[in-house]
């Protein structure tokens, strides 16, 4: 009889803990989500999309608040955010995220990609899965990869057709090792300034030149303050859609499950709006007066940043780096 007692209390405590998970799983739930990007930019519609996705997918029981335009600060202040749980969930950048790991940065490698398409391949596969693991411990987990385009540069000062009209010229670049010294290699001098003052720096001469996606430039508006877009395809860039680890760890199986599929939707249509934009946004720039647009030859910008893979190569990653190219090619 005592058994049976035991077995009662065991079985009716067990149901109760059931009881009180299937409760608290089904509690509403309110998230931040950040992102540092002018409303019109793909990254900002993505971000309005997903919250409509978790919100039909919830029933309306989970709820996204966006916070864009850098209301929370820009990409570096609320990846640290992430990181400490006062922030949830961030649509980021590239170049901020590879400050905590530096091997992220080697997607940016000069002409690593040909298409977006070829990018997103390998970041779907285990190239991504495996820098996604290495966010982990960083207290970051990655819902997904979106997209940040296959990037141009614009100027003041001259038609960019090879790496020696770089020279002299004073370009605003992300916070992206890469990028940085691929511009560096071909002449360039690099400053860093946040994307959310980049106009007025352009406006008022602090920099001469910057290097973006089409969409990116279009949605800062940037084409109001330079003369000439050379179309050089010189790199690629992602969009790490990152979630605070600690806000990660408290939800429910099923709500995870939920954030990730919604991710993955709205990825799919930033994805797409990205692709796009190069389309419309390159025949509505060529009917512009005040803007003069070249195709350079990549050849030799290519042959100028050689030596930025070989220096890549031989940092403390540079076996991933080497795993990354042959990847890609």
């Amino acid at each position: 009889m005592k058994t049976r007692f035991n077995w009662l209390a065991v079985t009716l405590a067990a149901g109760t803990l059931c009881a009180a998970q299937s409760v608290l799983a089904q509690a509403p739930l309110k998230l931040t989500l950040a992102h540092a990007v002018a409303p019109s930019n793909p990254r900002a519609m993505a971000a309005v999309r997903f919250a409509e996705l978790v919100s039909q997918k919830s029933g309306g029981r989970v709820t996204i608040q966006v916070a864009g335009a850098a209301q929370l600060g820009d990409d570096l202040t609320m990846l640290s955010a992430l990181r400490t749980g006062t922030l949830d969930m961030s649509m980021n950048s590239q170049g901020p995220v590879s400050s905590v790991l530096p091997e992220l940065s080697a997607l940016g490698l000069p002409y690593i990609f040909s298409t977006q398409q070829k990018a997103w391949e390998l970041l779907d596969g285990p190239i991504g899965d495996e820098l996604a693991k290495k966010l982990e411990p960083k207290n970051l987990i990655l819902l997904s990869w979106m997209d940040n385009g296959i990037r141009q540069i614009t100027n003041n000062k001259r038609p960019i057709t090879t790496p020696e009209d770089l020279k002299g010229i004073k370009i605003r670049t992300p916070p992206d090792p890469s990028t940085v010294d691929a511009f560096q290699a071909m002449g360039a001098s690099t400053q860093q300034i946040n994307f959310s003052e980049l106009y007025i720096a352009l406006q008022t001469g602090v920099v001469d030149a910057q290097e973006n996606p089409l969409a990116n430039i279009h949605a800062g508006k940037l084409h109001e303050v330079q003369k000439y877009i050379s179309i050089t395809n010189h790199k690629y860039e992602s969009t790490p859609f990152l979630m605070s680890k600690l806000t990660w760890t408290r939800l429910s199986a099923d709500d995870q499950k939920l954030i990730k599929e919604a991710a993955k939707e709205a990825t799919a249509y930033q994805r797409n709006l990205m692709a796009e934009a190069d389309v419309k946004l390159m025949a509505e720039y060529k009917a512009m007066p005040s803007l003069q647009i070249n195709v350079a030859d990549q050849a030799p910008f290519k042959a100028a940043t050689q030596k930025v893979w070989d220096a890549w190569e031989q940092k403390p990653f540079g076996d991933f780096v080497k795993k990354l190219r042959a990847a890609a090619n």
